[in-house]
């Protein structure tokens, strides 16, 4: 079972000299959020996957489903999920699980893993996924989902993002992905496929690429950003579908076809595509599901096809905090054409599930639920990420406590001492028992992060000789690396501290409460459209957790 390794804080220490526990204590964190009642029996809840988990990629083995997301420069990297019914998920592993696969430095969070790719075949799980500015498309394999996954083998001819492989009936395989088009671009997000025979065994590219889609289903609209994209055969045909017009509102999925699976792929008759997209609905109606699209196709052993694809839930605009989503909705195939929802049609939030026997019980991934973690055990649970990887983190579990040795800030664009879950939910309360003794400048608490430059939270920290709650924020790169004060509240107990964050869709409070008392007000309504994607820019999720700064 594939967990994130620690090393001790005994190993931190100057050698010769006496080890000091600076260290920060967390004794347990809650989760809580909000989304709705239980679903009748034989339904569903959109998103099977609520919070952080964009660009879906599923295939069947037997009754088994696997799913893995992108997870750009946050590690453990690419989750492994497992399922039995494509809507109960459990994850079993993470494909980048080690900081010596990959080298994320101090690469931007919106960098590094995009769009992972799982297949299987003989025997062996692929996945191959782009990592943007660490050295870009590559393959890891593995005889378990679980892992160990393999170091990665790059594939250096591959150009651009966003491959997946394909396996023909006859066992050839190939490679699609995006790349730029043949000669220079005719406008910006002008972008290609591409498809190239592949060696599963010995790993490498076999040469003669050729371009498939070039712009996208009407070049003469000047189409953008095809990309996503996966084969499949149907019937004797070969299937392309991609994402095309961008991961905003304008976000769409399409269906190309041909006889070969290097082609000629012709796009279907006018009126089936996009095969899935919200942009042509009224911007203006309640609840919103909207940016849909990048989606992959699993048929089931039944013969019916379901898919997976990403999606947001705004609260106002296109204001989102919690990321891109996974959602699941069933495939209709009409005169050779697959069909994920009818144009002008909303995706359901609650729908009839694929007539499958439910798996094992799992934790929930979706819907209103609870969650308590008492950091039981030596390890970190497989959902616990941090910002980039490193060799030397600075956190250990034991005893029933998180320890954080207290290191760079949150904004130093670095690998801060913080380590955090996906927030899930538009309405969620994320609470933690710190123990921690400041020296002057430094602090311990929580944060809410969306990236280096777009974070909020609270800390217990030390002001001039005087122990303090301070809530903070950051909105723009040239803010403090450890966030503006918001508000400082000076505090006389020297035992554990109680640290609250409540989301309520864009506005953030921070409070604390003593070991016995109830809770006060640090920071109320603070404004958390920071946390946005509109805002901070890039593709990820508002991740929550303890941290631990040192003094500066």
């Amino acid at each position: 079972m594939q967990r994130y390794t620690i090393i001790t804080l005994a190993s931190l220490a100057l050698v010769g000299a006496a080890p000091v526990d600076r260290s920060a204590r967390f004794d347990w964190l809650d989760y809580s959020g909000t989304d709705g009642t239980a679903v009748p029996a034989g339904s569903y809840r959109n998103p099977v996957l609520a919070g952080y988990h964009p660009d879906p990629s599923v295939t069947r083995v037997g009754d088994d489903f696997y799913l893995v997301n992108s997870t750009f420069s946050w590690f453990p990297g690419v989750p492994v999920f497992h399922s039995r019914d494509l809507v109960h998920w459990r994850q079993i592993g993470n494909a980048i699980d080690r900081p010596t696969q990959l080298d994320f430095a101090r690469l931007g969070m919106s960098r590094g893993i995009f769009a992972p790719d799982i297949s299987y075949h003989e025997g062996r799980f692929y996945i191959v996924t782009t990592c943007v500015d660490c050295g870009g498309n590559f393959v890891i394999t593995a005889k378990d989902p679980r892992g160990p996954w393999s170091d990665p083998v790059f594939l250096p001819s591959v150009e651009g993002i966003d491959p997946s492989l394909f396996f023909d009936d006859d066992g050839t395989a190939w490679i699609v992905n995006n790349r730029a088009p043949v000669g220079k671009p005719r406008y910006d997000g002008h972008r290609a496929l591409w498809v190239e025979r592949f060696d599963p065994v010995a790993l490498k590219m076999l040469g003669n690429p050729t371009m498939i889609v070039d712009g996208g289903v009407d070049p003469a609209a000047r189409p953008v950003w095809i990309e996503g994209p996966h084969i499949l055969r149907v019937g004797g045909k070969y299937y392309l579908t991609a994402a095309e017009g961008g991961t905003a509102v304008a976000h769409s999925q399409v269906v190309f076809r041909a006889d070969r699976p290097d082609g000629p792929y012709r796009p279907a008759p006018a009126g089936v595509n996009p095969i899935l997209t919200q942009r042509d609905l009224d911007p203006a109606r309640a609840a919103p599901i909207t940016s849909a699209g990048h989606a992959d196709l699993v048929q089931l052993a039944n013969g019916e096809w379901w898919a997976t694809f990403l999606a947001t839930r705004p609260y106002e605009g296109d204001l989102y905090n919690i990321g891109r989503e996974t959602f699941l909705l069933p495939v209709t195939w009409r005169n050779g054409w697959p069909t994920i929802l009818p144009h002008g049609e909303p995706i359901p939030r609650i729908a009839r599930a694929p007539n499958l026997p439910r798996g094992p019980a799992a934790p929930p991934m979706t819907g209103s639920f609870s969650v308590r973690d008492g950091f039981d055990g030596t390890t970190l649970g497989r959902e616990w990420m941090t910002m980039r990887a490193t060799t030397t983190p600075r956190w250990r579990v034991g005893d029933g406590t998180l320890s954080i040795l207290p290191g760079e800030a949150i904004g130093a664009h670095g690998h801060p001492a913080f380590v955090a879950r996906r927030q899930a939910h538009r309405d969620a309360v994320v609470t933690t028992s710190v123990t921690f003794d400041p020296v002057e400048g430094s602090e311990a608490g929580l944060a809410a992060v969306q990236d280096d430059d777009h974070f909020l939270g609270i800390g217990l920290t030390s002001d001039r000789g005087r122990r303090a709650v301070r809530a903070f924020a950051r909105a723009a790169p040239g803010e403090p690396a450890i966030g503006r004060t918001l508000a400082l509240v000076p505090v006389t107990s020297t035992g554990p501290i109680r640290l609250r964050v409540t989301a309520r869709d864009g506005r953030y409070d921070l409070d604390y409460a003593l070991a016995q008392g109830g809770w006060r007000v640090v920071a109320h309504d603070v404004d958390g459209t920071i946390l946005s994607t509109a805002r901070a820019g890039g593709f990820t999720g508002t991740m929550i957790g303890p941290f631990a700064r040192a003094a500066r």
